[in-house]
């Protein structure tokens, strides 16, 4: 099992640790619904060092990546990032990612997902033809989302560069808690404001900004959040967890990922996804409000009035800030209209549910 650089201090914080992607990390601190609720109304730092992270270079870089993401990324100028996803020959998802310009039409920064960074490496270098140059920086790069309303006015003593007015899915590069050559982008995965911050794996980079952070924050109220808060955080706004709600077999306009899916240019499996856009679609990815008590958990299935199979729950959870039970799942498209009522199978019962609106509200 890998360690982050902060591994160690989450340890020492008395953070409950377990292996997620072959990494040991930290799941929760003080609790589940505490942790939330610090990133919805005040601030959290989450150590997602364990994320992949590609350089492409090159004058046919920009092509690869036009090739392999379903999103235009000839639109994207020097500072800009766009999130995207890799779809396979048969229409399926190889991984969602976010993309970085940072010269445009020469270098280009992908990150991916943890558990797919072997997988998305080696179905990059199957496609790359155009001997586009490729560095996998994972092991040698942190990342840290310091994400929550009050994130971004906390960590401003820390740095120069104007971050209260960075634009969102943009990013900039400069020195950041004495730290140089650090980038700072808008993006992260809460709904609920911030920045992430990547920066090269060496001397005492880690610990120096680890400790400058939690020197402006924890008197402001930041906190260390873990990936379990950062999973209800992104169901609440809908988010697609890939694993879960995506996957080689899901295709993005199943899983309402259409506005990253741009026909006007060519990328692999194209035609099998224009197909299911002409025939329409057999089965959509859904938000669910429970309407009986009872949690909706990952694989439940979704049954409609006869008690027929309709679907399964791809994420669910008591929602912290909601307090009720939220899902998100794949039914039979005659049943994703919103308000349309159906069941959910939580252990030998049948629970009523209806379809809603995401993000939930």
């Amino acid at each position: 099992m890998k360690n982050t650089p902060f591994t160690q201090k989450h340890i020492l914080l008395g953070a409950k640790m377990a292996e997620f992607a072959g990494y040991n990390m930290p799941i929760s601190y003080s609790g589940i619904n505490d942790e939330h609720e610090t990133v919805r109304n005040k601030a959290g730092v989450f150590d997602v060092s364990h994320m992949g992270e590609f350089i492409l270079k090159g004058e046919n870089a920009l092509d690869l990546i036009q090739r392999v993401t379903s999103n235009d990324a000839s639109k994207l100028t020097n500072g800009k990032v766009q999130y995207s996803c890799f779809p396979n020959e048969n229409g399926g998802i190889v991984d969602d990612l976010l993309v970085y310009c940072i010269e445009e039409n020469k270098t280009y920064m992908l990150v991916v997902n943890a558990s797919n960074i072997e997988k998305d490496w080696n179905w990059l270098k199957k496609q790359n033809t155009g001997n586009v140059e490729m560095h996998n920086i994972s092991d040698k790069t942190c990342l840290l989302a310091i994400q929550g309303p009050d994130a971004t006015k906390i960590v401003q003593p820390l740095t120069d560069i104007d971050i209260l007015n960075l634009k969102y899915y943009t990013f900039v590069k400069g020195k950041f808690a004495g730290i140089d050559n650090v980038l700072i982008s808008a993006t992260g995965y809460t709904g609920s404001g911030g920045i992430e911050i990547y920066f090269e794996d060496k001397d005492e980079n880690a610990n120096i900004i680890w400790e400058k952070i939690f020197n402006e924050g924890s008197p402001k109220g930041m906190k260390p959040i873990g990936l379990a808060a950062r999973d209800t955080l992104r169901l609440e706004m809908g988010y697609c967890l890939y694993g879960n709600d995506i996957d080689d077999t899901t295709s993005p306009l199943e899983a309402g990922l259409g506005w990253i899916t741009k026909f006007n240019k060519n990328f692999i499996g194209k035609e099998i996804i224009e197909e299911i856009k002409e025939e329409g679609l057999q089965q959509k990815l859904v938000g669910l409000e429970m309407l009986e008590r009872g949690i909706p958990r990952h694989d439940y299935e979704i049954k409609n009035n006869e008690g027929e199979n309709i679907g399964r729950i791809t994420s669910g959870t008591q929602s912290p800030t909601l307090q009720k039970p939220i899902a998100m799942g794949y039914v039979n498209i005659n049943y994703a209209k919103i308000d349309t009522q159906v069941f959910i199978k939580v252990r030998d019962k049948l629970l009523l549910s209806k379809v809603v609106k995401i993000p939930f509200e």
